[in-house]
């Protein structure tokens, strides 16, 4: 599928691998969801447009790169999202960040918004979402959907793992959106989760159950 984007970099399967491990504790989990994070950012952020400015090296002044325009608008989906956005900001420190709650209704399994605040303008930026999960797809649509209401029309979303209906789901509501994902799963269960999956991705990152 066209902007559908699979990592296949050793370290980023490894580190998924030690993410699904049930023995994994909290604070392991965390920072593993960071590492990815940053492994998963460098590659989706490759194509970010450059400019040449004029800087001063001990030896002469010269012309040389940097990254032009609005910088970027990092958008976690809360909770498990807040997860992933160090990552991001540590290769970009000068992003700014959105959030955007949904939460899903036990029966139906379908997004609704809670919260929703992103930067302005959103318009100018290439706009980051991130959430470990892409099981059915339906909270990335909505938080999609919601970001293209306030303007936002240059997107990437980044996932840790997803499975391949939601993938699929996605793509065909936002073919304009790039989606990048960690490593694409067999299914889903009854209960909607991801399997073999790594459980539920906030309880970990969060320590709560």
């Amino acid at each position: 599928m066209e902007n559908v984007f699979v990592m296949d970099h050793p370290l980023i399967q490894h580190k998924i691998s030690m993410l699904r491990d049930k023995n994994t504790g909290t604070n392991e989990f965390r920072k593993l969801v960071e590492e990815i994070a940053i492994l998963m950012g460098y590659e989706a952020l490759r194509d970010l447009p450059l400019e040449d400015v004029e800087v001063e090296t001990p030896i002469e002044t010269c012309m040389t790169p940097m990254i032009s325009g609005k910088k970027l608008a990092v958008v976690p989906v809360l909770r498990a999202g807040l997860g992933m956005v160090n990552g991001i900001t540590t290769l970009v420190p000068s992003a700014k960040i959105g959030h955007i709650g949904l939460y899903r209704d036990p029966v139906t399994h379908e997004p609704h918004e809670y919260y929703c605040k992103l930067p302005d303008p959103i318009d100018q930026r290439l706009v980051v979402m991130v959430d470990p999960m892409l099981a059915t797809g339906g909270s990335a649509i909505a938080a999609v959907d919601f970001i293209k209401q306030h303007g936002g029309n240059n997107i990437k979303c980044m996932f840790i793992i997803g499975a391949p209906y939601g993938i699929e789901r996605l793509h065909a509501a936002h073919p304009d959106v790039e989606i990048y994902v960690g490593h694409v799963d067999r299914e889903l269960n009854d209960h909607a989760y991801i399997c073999p999956g790594l459980g539920d991705a906030g309880d970990r990152i969060f320590g709560t159950k």
